[in-house]
């Protein structure tokens, strides 16, 4: 995200000002899906997404966000696209309140409908949030660049040894997933922590500028 440097003898930019600037620039982009501006974030299972998601959305002024594990399944990892675009795509793209069934991993079925409102700006977050079929729908693609093995490591000491064997099979299953569809060298705009909160980069799609930025007031992430 380009930033204009700040001026000789200006006064240092405030604590917090990058997540705020890329909720503004979200703000300003043209709709991708109807009136809706779809903003994909998107990284390795245990990057942060959800965290990072939810703090972008607060500073967006409490936007919708989609979390793709409501859309996913034990039975289909990756197979929710066609679900993706039959709940929520095609009726935001005509500018209508979409209802999806989220997915209850507890039980192991899928809930009565949740409604997803056609906002100016949606967030939909999760693994494969920037792949080949979502993509025409998104205003921007954001990717938690915190490589494979940190992010995986992570994810396993949050979610306990009762889930080892649930992730033995998602490893192998998101690793085959962005072999075939990746979204990384899509992305936008690369997040990444840091001690001081978020760096936010220009990313290998080359639309933002090579600028860093840093938010000083949101600590880093923990989440999935």
């Amino acid at each position: 995200m380009t930033v204009p440097a700040p001026a000789a003898g200006a006064p240092p930019r405030p604590p917090g000002c990058t997540i705020h600037d890329l909720a503004r620039r979200l703000r300003a982009l043209p709709p991708s899906c109807g009136p809706v501006r779809l903003v994909g974030v998107d990284g390795h299972a245990g990057s942060g997404k959800s965290t990072f998601a939810a703090r972008l959305a607060a500073a967006l002024g409490g936007v919708p966000v989609l979390h793709l594990d409501d859309l996913a399944s034990h039975d289909e990892l990756f197979a929710w696209a066609d679900r993706l675009l039959t709940q929520v795509i095609l009726p935001l793209s005509r500018g209508e309140p979409a209802a999806y069934a989220p997915y209850d991993w507890r039980v192991r079925r899928f809930g009565p409908p949740r409604a997803l409102p056609a906002a100016p700006v949606v967030l939909v977050e999760g693994v494969g949030a920037g792949r080949r079929a979502l993509r025409p729908y998104l205003a921007m693609l954001l990717w938690m660049d915190l490589p494979p093995g940190p992010s995986w490591a992570r994810g396993r000491r949050r979610d306990g040894a009762g889930q080892r064997e649930f992730w033995d099979g998602w490893v192998e299953a998101e690793r085959r997933h962005f072999a075939e569809d990746p979204s990384r060298p899509f992305a936008d705009a690369l997040v990444r922590e840091s001690h001081q909160g978020y760096e936010v980069l220009g990313g290998p799609r080359g639309t933002t500028g090579p600028d860093r930025t840093v938010t000083r007031c949101d600590g880093p992430s923990t989440g999935h």
